[in-house]
């Protein structure tokens, strides 16, 4: 997968189209990931001990990684990933501009 933890990714499509968070996990066997503030959904939590609190939270549910890109620190753009050969280490660089993402 061209998506890491801790990137800054765009939304594409869907409900959430616009939006921009960080990538809190990436599930590479499903090819999907989890972004912090995207695809909220409320949970209906128990209280499992005395003294917990029960209730209804939200939590943000996984996304498909080909409906996401990567948001370039350098030009600010929702960009696709490219790669560079420096030094025999692959690097991940912005097809925009060129700089390299972290």
């Amino acid at each position: 997968m061209r998506i890491k933890k801790g990137d800054n990714v765009q939304v594409l499509s869907g409900n959430d189209k616009g939006k921009t968070g960080e990538v809190l996990e990436v599930i590479p066997k499903e090819d999907k990931i989890v972004v912090k503030g995207v695809n909220m959904r409320k949970k209906h939590v128990k209280a499992r001990r005395q003294g917990e609190e029960s209730g209804i939270i939200s939590v943000e549910c996984a996304i498909p990684s080909a409906k996401v890109n990567v948001v370039c620190p350098k030009c600010g753009k929702a960009t696709k990933v490219g790669y560079s050969m420096e030094n025999n280490e692959k690097t991940r660089i912005c097809k925009k501009c060129g700089a390299k993402l972290k």
